[in-house]
């Protein structure tokens, strides 16, 4: 019976070295160390605990009862029993075993350490004792070693799959597009991020040179890549590479895009890697734009009528002249309506950079739109010989919630542009009542709006071509009377100019711009 029960040994050994090279699964690895573990030893049940940094765990169990298992599984995270080593581990193991089964059940253990360190323990349940003689110990221990590193090299495996996962998601999570270059500038990796703003698969990213995909319209700014290493980057004191300017794309426009490059080195400071980190800087350069247009139309409105009042000012101070009433009068007349002018652009310089800090406060009251829109015109119709300024409103308009000093605003912008754009004819300021919300439209007879301009008409500091050479503004009207509206929860639009049914092609009447806004009952 002995030879048998040695070839069964060697058996075993020889099953757990494939479980070692086959399984890197560790829960699966402990699942099956421990039936050849019951197996080698004879046992009827079993268990294996392994040490964590925080104690000790139950990972693998066979044949033991639920109860004794869910007794034993909070007792081992008890703080007095972290601190046990393997020896103690078994000591307690042994006794709880002889206690619990009345004497009946015995446990042999086998520690596991690899690389000189304690990282669990097989624990087997027998009815009989342990007697093994000196070749019997030898081979469990060889058994315990190799099991040892079978479960170390698991965790190990388990430890690098979890980094793994962990870097994909944080490649995956990254708001900026990640690509990672192998030396030779082939594309080993791409994140989600990049591939949405490339515009193409990672499919067809993946394995291309760098060259093929991060290709400059026209100059960048900054070194490329290419050229960095021909002066001798990575090795170089500074070692990050930074370069800005414009990505083609196959399927869409170029990108204006920032590409940092980061080199991973080889211990002999060997180019193993490039981390290039691509971020999309549309933003920033539109930024930069509207400062830039913010400059130039301030500095260019602001002097006109700083100009017109400083300039009659020192007319009426001369001295060497004698000025009649209606001459100063007129003078004066020029001076108020240039200050108004400035004091209204200044207002409205504020409010867009109120806007831009975090909105605007409504001081919300019952508010009648026709009787608004009335005192309006009324206070525009004084400022034009050439335009009728009329209200429609049919009669029992509804009375709504708002801020009366900001729709006010609203309407007085949209009538004002009507009369700087339609040089003469009838303005018509008008009024729809519907289940959940009003109507108002400012209407006139000028040339109307350009269908290309129509999306851009309501941005900050925008204002069309021939808007531009023609008449005077910063281009926050339409930006702040947006705002306003959408900050009562309603919408503004534009139509674009028509010309009435019948009219010639060849020869076009311009039926005026309409631009309307709601608001809820």
């Amino acid at each position: 019976m002995l030879p048998d029960f040695r070839v069964r040994q060697r058996d075993y050994l020889l099953e757990l070295s494939r479980a070692l090279t086959q399984e890197l699964d560790l829960e699966k690895l402990l699942a099956r160390v421990l039936k050849i573990s019951i197996e080698m030893l004879a046992g009827q049940a079993g268990l294996i605990a392994l040490k964590e940094q925080d104690g000790w765990r139950v990972a693998a169990a066979h044949g033991i009862a639920p109860a004794f298992l869910s007794y034993l599984t909070p007792l081992l995270a008890e703080e007095n029993v972290r601190e046990l080593d393997v020896r103690e581990l078994n000591r307690m193991l042994k006794e709880l075993t002889y206690t619990a089964s009345m004497g009946l059940l015995n446990g042999t253990a086998l520690p596991l350490a690899a690389h000189g360190q304690a990282i669990g323990v097989i624990f087997i349940f027998r009815n009989y004792p342990d007697l093994f003689t000196q070749n019997d110990r030898v081979l469990l221990q060889s058994f315990a070693d190799q099991a040892a590193i079978a479960v170390f090299n698991a965790r190990l495996y388990g430890q690098v799959s979890y980094e793994k996962q962990r870097l994909d998601a944080l490649l995956d999570a990254a708001a900026d597009g990640i690509l990672i270059l192998n030396a030779d500038h082939t594309i080993e990796r791409c994140n989600v991020s990049f591939e949405r703003l490339f515009g193409e698969p990672r499919a067809q990213i993946i394995g291309k040179d760098h060259t093929e995909i991060i290709r400059w319209r026209g100059e960048p700014q900054g070194k490329t890549l290419e050229e960095a290493e021909a002066d001798g980057w990575p090795l170089t004191p500074n070692a990050t590479l930074y370069v800005e300017g414009d990505l083609e794309r196959r399927a869409q426009p170029p990108l204006p895009v920032g590409v940092t490059y980061a080199p991973m080195l080889t211990e002999d400071r060997k180019l193993r890697n490039i981390i290039v980190s691509v971020r999309d800087i549309t933003h920033f350069r539109t930024a930069d734009e509207i400062k830039s247009t913010f400059i130039s139309i301030v500095s260019h409105e602001l002097r006109t009528p700083v100009t017109l009042i400083k300039g009659y000012a020192s007319t009426l101070r001369r001295d060497d002249a004698k000025w009649d009433k209606a001459t100063i009068n007129d003078s004066l007349a020029v001076i108020e309506e240039e200050a108004d002018r400035l004091s209204r652009m200044i207002d409205d310089l504020l409010d867009a950079s109120r806007l831009q800090a975090g909105g605007m406060n409504l001081n919300r009251a019952d508010i009648s739109l026709a009787r608004l829109s009335k005192r309006v015109a009324e206070k525009f119709s004084t400022q034009s010989k050439n335009h009728v300024i009329v209200t429609d409103f049919p009669e029992n308009f509804p009375v709504i919630l708002a801020d009366e000093t900001r729709i006010e605003q609203v309407i007085s912008n949209l009538v004002s542009n009507a009369l700087k754009y339609a040089t003469k004819g009838e303005i018509r300021i008008s009024g729809q009542a519907r289940p959940e919300q009003v109507i108002v439209c400012v209407s006139d007879e000028g040339p109307g709006i350009e269908a290309k301009d129509l999306p851009h008409i309501f941005d900050r500091f925008y204002r069309s071509t021939k808007a531009a050479k023609n008449t005077k503004g910063a281009g926050l009207g339409l930006y702040l009377a947006r705002a306003i509206v959408e900050a009562h929860g309603g919408r503004i639009w534009a139509d674009a100019s028509t010309h009435p049914i019948g009219q010639s092609a060849q020869r076009p009447k311009p039926a005026g711009a309409r631009i309307c806004f709601s608001l809820p009952r």
